[in-house]
Order: C-alpha cells, then sequence, then structure tokens
C-alpha cells in the first residue's frame, strides 16, 4: 500500500518510562550460558540496560499516565479531544479495550471514538495511518495516539535471545489536522506468510494458557522459554530487515520526490544495536543521522520505539524547528514500511519517567 495524506501533522509527543531499571551485568547468571560467553554480547547487540513494568503495572496505567500528564501540563484540553487510539500487543484484558479503561477513567465524553490495534513493531506507523484517516471524520478535533507495551511479562528471564531486549514503555502522540505541513507519503507492506517469525504461541483461544504451556524448557539452543513467552527467529528477521527495508526506503524517497542527503534524521524502530548499523550501512547513511542508541538504554519497546527515539534524541530542536524526517519500522506480522513527513515545531515533546 502506499498512500498520501494531506493536512496533517503531529504536534506533541510524549514518552513514558517505567522506573526499573535492570542491569544485563547482573542478569547474566540468569543463562545457561558460560558468563564470559555471554558478556561477548554486550557491545555487539548493545546489552546494556532495560526498562520494566512493575507487577502491578500494565498497558492502560502508562496510558492513563501519559495522558493526564500532557492534560496537567495543558498540552491538550479534554473538549479537543475527538479519539482515542491504542495500539498494543499486551492488552490488559481481551475485554474490555484500553482505549475504552483509558476513556472511563480520564471521563472523557462519550463522543470520543475508541479504537484498540493490535500491533507490535509497525504500530506506531499503523497508528498514525488510522489517526490520519480519523481527522477527515471528526473535522475540529485531535486524536490521542497511544502506543504502549510491557511485553516484559511474556519473556522468559532465562532466554538470552529475548529478555536483554525486552522493554517496556509508552508514547502518547497528539495528531492534528494543519495546513502548514507539507503532504506525508506512506508505505506499509505485510506478509503472513512468515508471520512465526516472531510470535507467542500459547494465550490465545487456539491455544489457551494451562501448565503444559507455562513449562520452561530448553529450546534447544540452550535458551529456557515456555510456549507462554514471546520469541523472535533472531536470523529470520535479521535476513528480512536486510532485504526488504533498503527497497521499502529507496521506494519512498521516490515516492515522494526527496532526495535522500534532504532527509535531517532516520528514525527507525530499535530491534537491536547490530541491526540497526547493518541497516545504516545498506541504506548508506551518516550516523548522526540515525539513531541506534535506545535500544542499549531502554530495551526494545515494540511499537513505542520511533516516538521513544524522537523524544530521547531530538525532543528541543523539535520544539524550535521543523525537519524532513524518515520513519520506518519492521518486525511482527511480518509487516515493514516507511512514512516520509515534516516534523518539528511541536508544543511539547519530552521523555519522562513514570512511577509505573
Amino acid at each position: 500500500m502506499k498512500t498520501v495524506f494531506k493536512g496533517k501533522k503531529i504536534s506533541s509527543i510524549v514518552g513514558i518510562l517505567p522506573e526499573t531499571i535492570s542491569y544485563f551485568d547482573d542478569e547474566v547468571s540468569n543463562y545457561t550460558f558460560p558468563v564470559k560467553q555471554t558478556m561477548r554480547l554486550k557491545k555487539i547487540m548493545g546489552f546494556e540496560s532495560h526498562r520494566l513494568a512493575k507487577k502491578d503495572s500494565f498497558a492502560s496505567d502508562f496510558c492513563i499516565y501519559g495522558i493526564r500528564h500532557l492534560l496537567e501540563k495543558g498540552v491538550i484540553k479534554r473538549e479537543e479531544i475527538g479519539a482515542i487510539i491504542v495500539v498494543t500487543l499486551s492488552p490488559d484484558y481481551f475485554v474490555p479495550q484500553i482505549s475504552n479503561i483509558v476513556q472511563g477513567e480520564l471521563d472523557f465524553g462519550e463522543d470520543v471514538i475508541c479504537l484498540d490495534i493490535a500491533q507490535g513493531c509497525c504500530g506506531f506507523l499503523i497508528g498514525l495511518m488510522q489517526s490520519f484517516m480519523l481527522l477527515d471524520k471528526i473535522q475540529g478535533k485531535k486524536v490521542v495516539l497511544c502506543n504502549v507495551d510491557v511485553l516484559s511479562k511474556k519473556v522468559s528471564h532465562k532466554d538470552r535471545n529475548d529478555f536483554p531486549l525486552s522493554g517496556d514503555g509508552a508514547a502518547v502522540t497528539i495528531v492534528e489536522n494543519s495546513k502548514d505541513f507539507s503532504n506525508i507519503y506512506y508505505s506499509m507492506y505485510m506478509d503472513g506468510k512468515r508471520r512465526n517469525a516472531l510470535q507467542i504461541p500459547a494465550g490465545g483461544f487456539r491455544m489457551p494458557n494451562n501448565a503444559d504451556t507455562a513449562e520452561l524448557k530448553d529450546v534447544g539452543d540452550g535458551n529456557l522459554r515456555a510456549l507462554d513467552h514471546i520469541h523472535m527467529n533472531g536470523s529470520d528477521v535479521f535476513s528480512f530487515v536486510q532485504k526488504e527495508v533498503p527497497p521499502c526506503i529507496e521506494e519512498i524517497l521516490n515516492y515522494s520526490m526527496v532526495q535522500k542527503e534532504d532527509v535531517d534524521y532516520f528514525l527507525f524502530h530499535q530491534p537491536n544495536k547490530f541491526m540497526l548499523q547493518k541497516l545504516r550501512e545498506k541504506i548508506d547513511v551518516p550516523k548522526e543521522k540515525l539513531p541506534d542508541d535506545l535500544v542499549v538504554k531502554y530495551g526494545n519497546p515494540s511499537g513505542v520505539s520511533i516516538p521513544m527515539v524522537i523524544c530521547d534524541n531530538i525532543a528541543e530542536q523539535l520544539k524550535e524547528h521543523k525537519y524532513q524526517v524518515c520513519l520506518s519500522a519492521f518486525g511482527s506480522g511480518l509487516s515493514w514500511g516507511a512514512i516520509i513527513m515534516e516534523l518539528g515545531l511541536l508544543d511539547y515533546c519530552e521523555l519522562i519517567e513514570s512511577n509505573l
């Protein structure tokens, strides 16, 4: 899918971090591998630290925390909100939806549209697409886009492949109509044939959770995980990213008629540092234009990574200036996509730490 959105902009972003920090150096004894062997991965993969939600903190809590923060700061007013979109792979419940929980807890009007979308790595791009489309139907109102995941609750702490990269967090993005910003060029692709490269086998109706699905087993590579846990096939996802994303970036540049050299920032999903470095080399952009340190500090927060990268790296610049940016995400589904748009002159842009 390729399309153009006109008269839309992002006006504010707040990223929300959990307060709990877990360090890779303190986790090496979790694994069945020799410590020296495990520590070799630290620099290559970007294993440093990650943020983990508390046992009693869930996705809706992060959304409510972020929206309440923006309301208290006067960034947005209640009467301006026309829709709440929540994109997550970690819902509080099957029913009710997180967006409805947020609406009820914050006492928003009954005319506010509530919508949950189950998406992972491409969640920010999917959420923006839905936000842009809704803006055409709620004239004069704004969309509150919440990207949130607490997937560390679904990762085995004895899995050296997946646990060091898991990161929880959220972002609340305000999206609105505007005539002062250029067209937004958008592309998105999906391939369900490769869906099993990233999955949680148990927990749905097809395979409900039970004692057997919760049992930790050596899956053949020395890692211990259960069917209840999320797992990414690293080699398959790496090959997928290197094959599909560079042509996608080239396509969106051609589609938008923007030269690669004229893009100020390439703000990408953050699966791990190694994968991003190889991708950056393949698309041939300078290191200073493609931040890759989010996963080192906070872990991989799934669909939250792009807004969190924005808040962590260029928040201050975006309050005063407007930039040409390329957003790109890739992962679960499998799915991949890219956006060329103007980003800047934001009313608010911060990365904050919560007590969650």
